[in-house]
């Protein structure tokens, strides 16, 4: 296990377009005895319900989904570039079907019962505030459709408050 620092909120100096779009984040949900992991580059950062949050979209089809459901918390973890790979496996198989992370030889510690990884560099831990289906009646641009929905696969986007900052 790694040594993280907690940190507080007004500390936070991430540029989200690069660490969200670009180098990538592991959304992490689950408990102590099952947890699962999936790599993502939608979300942001902000302040919403007078709370500091966090808003992910996962796709519905995702194992990842269930177990944000089932224990209404998540976080995000921000690993190195020597992760590249991991994260690409990560993204790629399902934990439905064995230990991908594990595989990617990663692994999953715990700050106040919420999982994340502990080779990140940087994690937020979030308790969910909502939950919204992406329906394609909501879309205002008839492009969004055809070149992110042609398989119907649609995302849910959670909107989470951050409970705590860890940095290693």
């Amino acid at each position: 296990m790694h040594t993280f620092q907690k940190k507080d909120k007004t500390v936070l100096t991430m540029n989200p377009f690069d660490k969200i779009g670009k180098q990538w984040m592991l959304i992490t949900s689950g408990d102590e005895d099952k947890a699962n992991t999936m790599t993502a580059s939608w979300g942001g950062v902000g302040v919403l319900w007078g709370s500091d949050v966090v808003y992910i979209f996962v796709r519905q089809s995702r194992y990842t989904k269930e177990f944000i459901d089932k224990t209404g918390h998540f976080s995000i973890s921000f690993l190195g570039e020597e992760y590249r790979k991991a994260l690409q496996h990560l993204g790629t198989v399902s934990g439905r079907d064995g230990d991908k992370i594990s595989e990617a030889g990663v692994s999953v510690a715990y700050e106040n019962g919420i999982p994340y990884i502990d080779e990140a560099e940087l994690v937020l831990t979030c308790t969910a505030l909502s939950a919204t289906d992406i329906t394609m009646d909501q879309m205002l641009d008839a492009e969004i459709e055809p070149k992110w929905y042609a398989d119907g696969d649609l995302h849910t986007m959670y909107v989470g408050k951050i409970e705590e900052i860890l940095v290693r």
